[in-house]
């Protein structure tokens, strides 16, 4: 039985093309990219050039006195952790964060939390859209900082991140977002959406797993959450991993090339998956339709029907999908992005994540889509 892999969200598989720029810089034998020798002088060159390639990509201001910044990190929970904590500044404050965010968010939230600052969650509509109309209110002089991710990692909702910026920055706060769903898979453009600072990590796009990024505007203060070095400036040390930031590099050069192609590849198949889906089981509820979503997620809900049972029958059947977010692997809790929602008890339990890679193919979207159709209905017996 041919696997099928529908679980890009959580990681992708490493794209050959990136893999070779990393052999390349393997061979290569770069040293310490902190040397002052000519081999250590090499590699920071090879570090140097791929953190303004990657940053120009994303539409950071670079080449000038008032360069934005990017911070390579270990990948998106670090980059996460980076943003929150570095941002923060001192206690008392208080941070707004929205109710449907990833782990590393919130884990980031109540450590800030616990050392006496303030948090509230903004709350999302049943679309799963964060409510702009309360923000206003929510804001007060002791806020420092608004976290909100452009695109969901269970559901695929994008969020209103130019409208928030600008609210945001009306009333003097900063706003940080967590885009390591969408990079790599939509256009994403830093100084277009307004944001002071976003997170990105290229295992999410067909790049090398351990290496991750945090975009800063210039000018705004970052306080490290690691010490021990002079790297990047002092705000992220140790040292960085050349071969890495290569394979990033390229994976990011590669989505840039191959935006369009993705985001109509994606859109089709994701359609094609979720309409065979519907026509043959029309129990089937996709969580976030009327809403704007990432063109590679769909969560779908199949009422009456256990989720775990459900991804464990579509492993039997080599399908690889899941139940939330890997970083939640394994919880028997109910998605708490779902429970924010309002979202009915009876889809959260029978709730399902697919989501598509830069690799998959539409023959495996219609033997996917067959053999879920097939061991639904077993299970509906």
């Amino acid at each position: 039985m041919h696997p099928i892999y529908l679980d890009n969200n959580a990681t992708t598989r490493i794209d050959p093309r990136v893999a070779e720029a990393m052999q390349r810089c393997h061979l290569a034998r770069h040293g310490n990219p902190s040397s002052q020798h000519a081999v250590g002088r090499r590699a920071r060159q090879v570090v140097e050039v791929a953190r303004e390639r990657i940053a120009e990509t994303l539409g950071c201001q670079v080449g000038s006195a008032r360069a934005d910044r990017l911070i390579f990190t270990s990948g998106g929970t670090e980059s996460n952790n980076l943003a929150l904590i570095g941002l923060a500044g001192e206690p008392p404050g208080e941070i707004l964060i929205s109710a449907i965010e990833h782990p590393s968010v919130v884990m980031s939230a109540k450590l800030l939390l616990d050392r006496g600052f303030s948090v509230k969650a903004i709350p999302v509509t049943s679309d799963g859209i964060i409510r702009l109309d309360a923000i206003p209110q929510m804001i007060g002089p002791q806020t420092r900082l608004v976290s909100v991710m452009l695109g969901n990692n269970e559901t695929g909702i994008l969020q209103p991140i130019r409208e928030l910026a600008a609210i945001c920055h009306q009333n003097g706060t900063l706003l940080h977002t967590d885009a390591v769903q969408a990079v790599g898979k939509i256009e994403v453009d830093f100084h277009r959406l307004g944001v002071d600072a976003l997170s990105l990590t290229a295992h999410k796009f067909h790049g090398p797993g351990g290496i991750g990024a945090l975009a800063v505007r210039s000018g705004i203060p970052l306080k490290p959450i690691l010490m021990g070095g002079f790297q990047q400036l002092g705000e992220r040390p140790g040292t960085e991993s050349v071969a890495l930031i290569a394979g990033m590099q390229r994976a990011v050069e590669l989505w840039q090339v191959e935006l369009r192609q993705r985001l109509a590849r994606f859109t089709s198949q994701r359609d094609r998956l979720e309409n065979r889906i519907r026509r043959d089981i029309p129990s089937a509820v996709v969580i976030g339709a009327a809403a704007p979503r990432l063109p590679h997620t769909s969560n779908i809900a199949f009422p009456g029907l256990d989720r775990q049972s459900l991804a464990m029958a579509l492993d039997l059947q080599d399908i690889a999908c899941s139940t939330g977010s890997a970083c939640a692997s394994g919880s028997a809790e109910p998605s708490r992005i779902l429970l924010s929602m309002g979202i009915d008890n009876s889809l959260i339990e029978g709730s399902i994540r697919f989501s598509l890679g830069a690799d998959t193919t539409d023959a495996e979207i219609d033997l996917a889509a067959g053999r879920i159709c097939k061991v639904v209905k077993n299970l509906y017996r």
